[in-house]
């Protein structure tokens, strides 16, 4: 689950200014001591603008923006659905102005010279030549009209080996799950490579070289694609038919079980900080533990409790996405809040609650898929993770696999890492980029070890 990811469509909006603002204009973000490049391409149109935005350090490339205005020097970018927007002057050569997201401000100066990135180093991200077979690959959810591409790692181009498919947490990622210059998915990728797995791994629909919508599909369409995924390693004379497996990290956590429970084929399941508590609950101990964290007050915490608790029992209760609903949770902040926010902003939290994916994934109970997995599982957290809290969210797991008589299951949580399984200070999400270390080598050995057992 990512803090910064980002969704789109193109709408064109806008007037023309006497300057011309198109270009690739550039700038960097500052959010709490990591930096991120942000990039936006802006285009002229028939009746405006256009624009696109970039966040290469997270590798998200090309993604477009809702809505584009540029009148009387002022630029306005806006991603309802992302909860975000831009709003800068133009000065001279560059434009000053504010980057809003899920209710935060960040100053954001743009220009059209190039910002380089300064490299943080990053010991684990393995570089060729490798010593396994490594092919690139395409498979097709031919239910949802999408290829799917990835990377199939072998530990040598002919034999018969056990396999995991790994599944990526939220935001739109890639095959190697990239985030602040971290490969993730590359590590464990490589690691259980070298130790006689195969791995499939590959990029999400509509990311990089998959095709595809990405921004209106949910959780349960995801898992789709993690189905057809396996019916392309069945295809696959090198894979083991009886010894495919599912790795799930975070969101993807949640999708494995998803397929589990209705592929009987699956032979073991791998949760790296996965959801083990309804959504709606996971959600606001996610936010008052990141804000808490932060520094936020007592107080300013209770109240945003209570008005976003009130907010989801709105969605959860919602039979439709509609029209009617955001007019529902527009009036209910507006009242809730008391005029201490611009309507604005209301309407960026409203869209966001509504948009099409964080609807679905509100009103998703992990407990539901839970229940009918009955093959291996190992479920790992750090202490420190203050996205999926690992106290609340193992013992979920661990509590509705027992009731279910699931008696082989493994939960485990490790002191110091975090969300990522990175050794930390705080767990804040603001030191993930901060961290060279990818993944604990703690967490490679405990999963590989695992896993050996299974494939005995």
């Amino acid at each position: 689950m990512r803090i910064l990811s980002f969704l789109s469509i193109i709408l064109l909006s806008g007037s023309l200014y006497a300057q011309d603002i198109a270009g690739r204009w550039n700038g960097v973000l500052k959010i709490q001591g990591t930096s991120l490049r942000v990039i936006f391409d802006i285009k002229k149109a028939e009746a405006g603008y256009t624009a696109t935005m970039d966040s290469p350090d997270q590798g998200a490339i090309g993604i477009p923006v809702n809505k584009t205005t540029f009148q009387d020097g002022l630029l306005t970018l806006s991603a309802p659905n992302m909860a975000l927007t831009y709003e800068g002057r133009l000065t001279d050569e560059t434009i000053v102005g504010d980057f809003k997201q899920g209710g935060q401000t960040f100053p954001l100066t743009l220009s059209k010279k190039v910002t380089e990135k300064v490299k943080t180093p990053r010991p684990q991200t393995p570089v060729a030549p490798f010593p396994y077979y490594s092919e690139e690959v395409t498979f097709n959810n031919g239910s949802a009209n999408v290829k799917l591409a990835g990377t199939l790692t072998l530990p040598q181009k002919e034999g018969n080996f056990p396999a995991v498919i790994l599944i990526t947490g939220s935001g739109p990622q890639d095959r190697d799950e990239k985030l602040f210059d971290h490969q993730p998915f590359l590590v464990l990728s490589d690691y259980l490579t070298r130790n006689g797995f195969a791995v499939l791994r590959y990029d999400d629909r509509g990311v990089a070289q998959s095709t595809g919508d990405f921004k209106n599909a949910t959780t349960q369409d995801f898992a789709t694609d993690v189905e057809s995924a396996i019916a392309y390693l069945r295809t696959r004379k090198e894979i083991n038919q009886k010894k495919i497996g599912l790795i799930g990290h975070s969101e993807g956590g949640m999708i494995a079980p998803m397929v589990a429970a209705q592929d009987k084929g699956v032979a073991f399941v791998v949760l790296l900080a996965a959801p083990g508590m309804p959504i709606t609950e996971l959600m606001l101990l996610q936010k008052e533990k990141i804000e808490r964290q932060a520094g936020v007050s007592e107080k300013d915490l209770a109240d945003a409790q209570s008005a976003f608790k009130g907010a989801y029992k709105l969605v959860l209760a919602s039979s439709k996405n509609d029209n009617q609903l955001k007019t529902q949770l527009n009036n209910y902040f507006k009242e809730k809040l008391s005029g201490n926010v611009p309507d604005k902003d209301i309407a960026t939290i409203v869209n966001q609650l509504t948009a099409t994916w964080f609807y679905n994934f509100l009103k998703t109970d992990p407990s539901i898929y839970l229940t009918k997995v009955k093959v291996p599982v190992l479920a790992l957290n750090g202490e420190n993770d203050l996205q999926v809290s690992a106290k609340e969210n193992l013992l979920g797991i661990q509590t509705v696999l027992a009731k279910a008589g699931n008696k082989n299951v493994t939960v485990k949580q490790f002191p110091g890492l975090n969300h990522l399984f990175q050794e930390s200070k705080t767990g804040s999400p603001s030191e993930y980029g901060q961290i060279e270390q990818t993944i604990s080598p703690i967490i490679l050995t405990e999963v590989l070890n695992w896993l050996r057992l299974q494939v005995k």
